[in-house]
């Protein structure tokens, strides 16, 4: 198949369909239940307005996989889950200790912290319940597949290990890019990755198209934290929903404090050139993640 241009795909549009699909889809699967306390300040931070981008991708590549939507809502519920559970633990004192979040206060200023940790901790777990027992007409041996990969990326090997080598990178002045590029690439790439190659997995999608999906992946992974940290500079506490500044003030190793903002910019720009060319091969199906691509680097929060 010849690549087709993005240019006349509505991704505004789309992506405030797939907000809305995705949102109706948490609130119908974590609705309020005993005992109200623990319900509330999971619905609070998983319901908060959010770009929903990880579910979003897993639709998409569903999709071009030749998949539905409908089998893939669970586990794209399932990503917001755990995606949500790092922000609400990220936002920690203990941790990357943040008062706002999405534009209003982080779940520990609401409900404590002991509740905003059992919060994160529920999330996680009943994400895996969720793709476990609602994926609706998918072979159960793809359904073992993605929560082998659901937790490879949201454990040591992945997010948390990120976090770790982040904090211990913390005030130090020998941070290196390689350092810094696996900061990134496990506490935030790892669950872009993962968002996207389930989606595939669960639409059976050979071995060849989860390779191009996950080299896609990995590049918009590493560009989404390249921008996060650019805009962490440049960006206003309002345009974040969220304290701007952060990095500098905790005496992070970003791209910025390595390379420079024009460097970050151009680097930014070369991997979603490279992962639009991983899939290159395929037509206006393959339109989304291309318009997501180019969302990324041109995003303001």
């Amino acid at each position: 198949m010849v690549a087709s241009s993005s240019l006349r795909f509505d991704l505004k549009s789309y992506l405030k369909e797939r907000q809305r699909q995705v949102e109706a889809a948490l609130n119908a699967i974590l609705p309020p239940q005993e005992p109200p306390l623990i319900y509330d300040a999971m619905r609070y931070s998983l319901l908060a307005e959010g770009k929903r981008l990880r579910p979003i991708l897993c639709l998409a590549s569903c999709e071009l996989a030749g998949g539905t939507a409908a089998i893939a809502l669970p586990t794209a519920c399932a990503l917001e889950m755990v995606h949500t559970m790092s922000l609400i633990h990220d936002d920690l004192p203990s941790m990357d200790n943040d008062d706002f979040r999405r534009g209003r206060p982080t779940n520990h200023k609401v409900y404590g912290e002991d509740i905003a940790i059992l919060a994160g901790d529920a999330l996680l777990t009943y994400a895996f319940e969720a793709i476990a027992s609602q994926t609706p007409e998918v072979p159960a041996d793809r359904v073992l597949k993605v929560i082998a990969a659901l937790a490879r990326a949201v454990g040591a090997e992945g997010l948390v290990g990120g976090q770790v080598v982040d904090l211990q990178s913390e005030g130090r002045d020998d941070v290196d890019l390689e350092t810094l590029h696996y900061i990134h690439t496990h506490k935030t790439g790892a669950l872009l990755e993962v968002s996207v190659v389930s989606g595939a997995i669960l639409a059976g999608a050979s071995d060849e198209l989860q390779k191009q999906l996950r080299t896609y992946a990995q590049k918009i992974g590493l560009a989404f934290q390249v921008i996060d940290d650019i805009l962490d500079i440049t960006a206003t506490a309002e345009e974040l929903g969220k304290t701007a500044g952060k990095d500098l003030a905790a005496q992070k190793a970003t791209y910025p404090s390595l390379l420079g903002l024009d460097a970050s910019r151009e680097y930014a720009d070369q991997l979603i050139t490279e992962a639009k060319t991983a899939i290159a091969a395929f037509g206006s199906e393959a339109d989304p993640l291309r318009a997501i691509a180019d969302y990324i680097t041109a995003r303001k929060h």
